[in-house]
C-alpha cells in the first residue's frame, strides 16, 4: 500500500461560477481540498457556486490565495508539488506518475486562457494535458478537473479517500 497522497485541485482566477461549484463538489466527493488562485472573475459567495455544489458547499475545505505567489509559497511550505494542467503540457495525463510520495496539488487556469500571462505559464512546474482533437478548444474546466483528479486518484489506489 501507498503511503497516503493526498490531491488538492487549484483554480487560477476562475470566471464561471457553475465550474467552481462543481469542482467544489468533486472535492468534497473526494477529499481534496479547493484551492482559489488569485482573484476569480465573480463573488465567491455567488449563488450561482452555491446551486452546482449542492448542499455540500459547506462540507468544502476551501483555501484562498490572493496571489501566486502566495500559492507557491504555500506548496513550498506544505510540502506539495505543483502539477499544471495545460494543453500546451508534453506529458498525457494518464502517463504521469501521480505516486511521487507526497503531497499534489492540480492546478487548472482561467476558462478562457489557460494559465497564460501568469507565474505558471512558463514554469519548471511538472505539467500534464488531456489529449482532444482540434475540433475544439478545450473540455469544460470541471470535467476536465474530474478527468485528471480520479486517474491520479486510481494511481494511488484512492487512499486519500
Amino acid at each position: 500500500m501507498l503511503d497516503k497522497i493526498k490531491i488538492d485541485i487549484a483554480l487560477y482566477k476562475p470566471e464561471i461560477p457553475s465550474n467552481t461549484g462543481n469542482i467544489g463538489r468533486l472535492c468534497v466527493g473526494t477529499d481534496s481540498n479547493l484551492h482559489i488562485v488569485g482573484k476569480p472573475s465573480f463573488l465567491l459567495r455567488d449563488k450561482d457556486i452555491k446551486r452546482a455544489g449542492l448542499d455540500y458547499w459547506d462540507k468544502l475545505t476551501f483555501i484562498k490565495h490572493e496571489k501566486e505567489e502566495d500559492f507557491i509559497d504555500y506548496c513550498k511550505d506544505n510540502n506539495k508539488s505543483i502539477i499544471v494542467v495545460s494543453k500546451f503540457a508534453k506529458v498525457r495525463y494518464d502517463l504521469y506518475d501521480y505516486s511521487l510520495g507526497h503531497d499534489i496539488i492540480l492546478l487548472f487556469g482561467r476558462e478562457s486562457k489557460g494559465v497564460q500571462g501568469s507565474l505558471f505559464e512558463e514554469s519548471s512546474f511538472d505539467s500534464v494535458f488531456i489529449p482532444m482533437t482540434d475540433n475544439i478548444r478545450s473540455i469544460n474546466l470541471s470535467n476536465s478537473a474530474a478527468i485528471v483528479l480520479y486517474e491520479a486518484l486510481r494511481q494511488i489506489d484512492f487512499n486519500s479517500i
